[in-house]
């Protein structure tokens, strides 16, 4: 025994010794009872074990394999980023030369991923991006089994593909309610990263409700802290229970590789366009013809609202669903069949999950009061038009005013330059210069087009002065105005005088 433990071991015998020796001394003094004993505080047992789940869900999950051939369609020309210099992208993660989403494929290759079944008689999920232009498609079982897949329907705005092999009493997911997925949750993923069938990873939701890129701004992802890597695309993603989540699909990354930020699509949306996809091979979604910005501080001010929650409406696409239901520029959505929408984001996942010609009742905020708007949806077209933002410089002999309030001078506008730029005739007015600081904090710039004070229309420099006429230091005013960034409303705060 070392000296540290003798002394330990002595010390603990003479404590032994003293009730003893008192007891001795003093017979019949009574011992008090020991204090009663209180409860033990639970012991943190560190992290969850998922050996149970992954037992249970793992041969329910497959590997995907596509042979991508060398076809490069108009659209993927047109919608082909430069890759060079860009810091941060989302990318799709089954191979080393995956393009940028919407860009074309490369070369001949193999494009790999996962998937996972959702019936029994073999329909799985995976991604759209996995087997989009795909010759043939395999999937492979955790027991080595191997079946040709072919593609039911494949939709890139959800970046969801079905699949179906030939064969009965598979294993098969559970799906969970997308509704109580909640930050802080754990999650856990199984996939085939850089070909490694079935590798488990595990992490927490670190939100929900993202918006990644405009090509899928129909899809309010599931950002997780989940490590995901090349071919992991398509892979499910699970809750404690081993009910799917979401569908793993795009990681943000500087490198390429795992970055801490992935995220999954939800699985109610990857359901909704599946069944479209068997029923009827594609997937539609309801349209309310509005164009919406983001709420600002600024904004709000000018609006007299006490928040920036809601989409601000910009435009009203002429003849559309909200154009019929009286939906105006500036209006301000706050909800969808009840379901708030906090920011512009929220609106088009809220409005494309519900079927073309369905009715739904919209939260809306006008000059300060809420009221209750029923549209019936359109449906969405496949591809927007662009604006035409080019420039409108100023035309020599046009009029001019001098700086105005919002701290900028105008000048009207002639026949072609608003033929060049789309405008109907008597529309918009030409920044000239910026002279004060309200106009230069706000963004606006030479050659911007002004098009409406508020509500109030403008087409000459005349009717921007009069819009104008009574707005005093200090007061934030809406405009609405066009440049090479596109058509927005931007609150200005009129300069001292």
């Amino acid at each position: 025994m070392n000296r540290p433990f003798q002394t330990l071991a002595l010390a603990s015998a003479l404590v032994a010794l003293i009730p003893a020796a008192c007891s001795a001394q003093s017979p019949s003094t009574p011992i008090a009872p020991p204090p009663a004993a209180t409860p033990a505080m639970p012991l943190v047992t560190g992290l969850p074990d998922f050996t149970a789940l992954v037992q249970k869900v793992g041969p329910a999950v497959v590997s995907v394999t596509a042979e991508v051939g060398m076809r490069r369609n108009a659209r993927e020309e047109a919608a082909a980023p430069d890759m060079e210099g860009m810091p941060e992208i989302f990318r799709r993660f089954f191979g080393p030369d995956t393009p940028f989403p919407g860009g074309p494929q490369q070369r001949r290759g193999v494009s790999q991923g996962t998937g996972f079944f959702i019936s029994q008689d073999g329909y799985l999920l995976t991604n759209h991006h996995v087997v989009d232009g795909a010759d043939s498609v395999k999937v492979r079982l955790n027991d080595r089994r191997e079946f040709t897949a072919r593609v039911i329907g494949s939709d890139q705005p959800s970046d969801v593909a079905l699949l179906k092999v030939d064969a009965k009493d598979l294993p098969f997911l559970r799906v969970a309610n997308a509704a109580n997925t909640k930050p802080g949750q754990w999650v856990v993923a199984i996939g085939s990263p850089f070909g490694l069938d079935h590798s488990v990873t595990a992490g927490i939701v670190s939100a929900v409700g993202r918006t990644t890129s405009p090509e899928q701004q129909y899809v309010p992802f599931i950002q997780t802290d989940v490590a995901i890597n090349q071919g992991n695309s398509g892979g499910p993603l699970l809750n404690t229970s081993g009910e799917v989540v979401g569908i793993n699909s795009q990681i943000f990354s500087r490198s390429g590789g795992y970055m801490g930020v992935s995220f999954a699509i939800p699985i109610d949306v990857a359901m909704n366009s599946a069944e479209q996809l068997r029923a009827t091979g594609r997937v539609s979604r309801g349209q309310l013809g509005v164009q919406v910005q983001q709420m600002t501080a600024d904004a709000a001010k000018a609006l007299g609202l006490p928040s920036t929650a809601g989409a601000l409406v910009q435009d009203v696409v002429p003849g559309s669903a909200a154009a019929k239901a009286g939906i105006e520029r500036m209006d301000v959505i706050r909800s969808v069949n009840g379901r708030p929408v906090n920011t512009s984001s929220d609106l088009p996942p809220l409005i494309g999950g519900l079927a073309p010609g369905s009715k739904a009742k919209l939260g809306v905020v006008r000059d300060g009061r809420e009221r209750e708007m029923t549209v019936v949806l359109g449906a969405l077209a496949n591809a927007v038009a662009a604006n035409d933002d080019a420039d409108a410089p100023a035309t020599p002999g046009a009029t001019t005013r001098g700086s105005n309030a919002l701290g900028f001078a105008a000048q009207d506008l002639d026949a072609s330059q608003r033929q060049r730029l789309g405008l109907d005739k008597g529309e918009g007015v030409v920044v000239a210069r910026v002279t004060g600081d309200g106009a230069a904090e706000a963004g606006i710039s030479p050659g911007d087009v002004v098009l409406s004070v508020g509500r109030q229309a403008v087409g000459t420099v005349a009717a921007l002065d009069r819009a104008l006429a009574s707005v005093k230091e200090g007061d934030t005013v809406m405009l609405l105005v066009r440049s090479r960034g596109g058509t927005r409303f931007v609150a200005v705060t009129a300069d001292k005088g």
